[in-house]
């Protein structure tokens, strides 16, 4: 059978083929009674708008883009929390009838590749996940006139963000420890690239700076390789330490490890707590306490900051709150 036209639905509508186009185009000049007889029309039929053509009308593509920065070795990208974070990003924009477009930008060129697509006019808005300080992609996108709103705090000013509150995550995590009796708390902090890192960091030192406390840290890359060696590292400079925060559970689980092979026991001599409370951390063994990110819901907030932002909406940042879930590590 025949794709259906406009033509044919202003017809079994019985209104003009501007009503119906109004209609299809979201416009909201159009009385509700029209609106009605259109939409049982369009259903009806069966009709389908033809989507390059609406698209000259609205100027809107219906296409966000995710684009994720990431060093090669994928540090976030990797990360078990990644996929939940894009399955909620594209669960929203599906409610909202939105297409996505999901883009790593690995290198320079690559990234010299997303700005170019995305200044050619193929989406509505950008997304921005996992940038480090020194990245100069939001910066090039924002010069893009586009709306762009990033997952984590970037250096281009006048882009906006929804974060978690990673130095208040870590100070609850050490606060948790000091109310456990331990003294001699370490930290093993992630690549300090990323702000989360730094932030993490920053909420560790600025809460035993508090209680007058020394920090005692050593460099992590996120993963369970580097929480391992960098345990290691940290029983090698301070064997009497009772404690160690780890910026995220991957590392955590793998400091775990370490203390194990060297006939620590935890909690008892050693507490460790990581941060994330991926699905793996409530199996290891002991069960691992770790600072809860609400990375689904941070997800979600940045795609109705970025939808609010296509339509005229307000810029503000979006911090979201941490919960800490205390299990037998610590």
């Amino acid at each position: 059978m025949k794709r259906p036209t406009l033509e044919v639905v202003a017809a079994r509508a019985g209104v003009s083929k501007s009503s119906v186009s109004r209609v299809i185009n979201g416009e909201t000049t159009v009385a509700p009674e029209i609106r009605d007889v259109v939409m049982r029309a369009v259903h009806e039929l069966g009709y389908v708008p033809n989507g390059a053509a609406r698209n000259l009308v609205t100027r809107r593509t219906d296409t966000l883009a995710v684009v994720v920065s990431d060093p090669p070795q994928g540090v976030v990208s990797d990360d078990p929390l990644f996929s939940a974070v894009v399955r909620a990003i594209s669960r929203e924009l599906e409610k909202a009838g939105k297409r996505l477009v999901l883009m790593l930008a690995e290198s320079d060129q690559s990234r010299t590749r997303v700005v170019e697509y995305i200044a050619g006019g193929h989406v509505d808005g950008v997304l921005l996940v996992a940038l480090h300080g020194t990245d100069s992609l939001p910066a090039a996108l924002a010069r893009q006139s586009l709306p762009v709103v990033s997952f984590n705090r970037t250096s281009a000013p006048d882009v906006p963000y929804v974060a978690l509150d990673n130095a208040g995550g870590a100070a609850l995590a050490v606060r948790h420890l000091l109310e456990r009796g331990r003294r001699r708390i370490a930290a093993i902090t992630g690549p300090l690239e990323l702000y989360e890192a730094r932030e993490r960091l920053d909420g560790y030192r600025q809460t035993l700076r508090d209680t007058g406390r020394r920090s005692i840290v050593a460099l992590g890359d996120f993963t369970r390789v580097s929480g391992a060696e960098a345990m290691r590292q940290l029983l090698e400079d301070d064997p009497g330490l009772d404690a160690v925060f780890a910026s995220n559970d991957l590392m955590a689980i793998g400091a775990l490890r370490t203390l194990q092979k060297a006939g620590r026991r935890v909690p008892e001599d050693v507490a460790v707590i990581g941060f994330d409370d991926i699905e793996a951390a409530s199996y290891t063994s002991p069960a691992l306490s770790s600072v809860r990110s609400p990375m689904a819901d941070q997800a979600t907030a940045a795609v109705h900051l970025l939808l609010s932002l296509i339509d005229g909406g307000p810029t503000d940042p979006v911090i979201m709150p941490n919960e800490l879930v205390v299990r037998e590590s610590t």
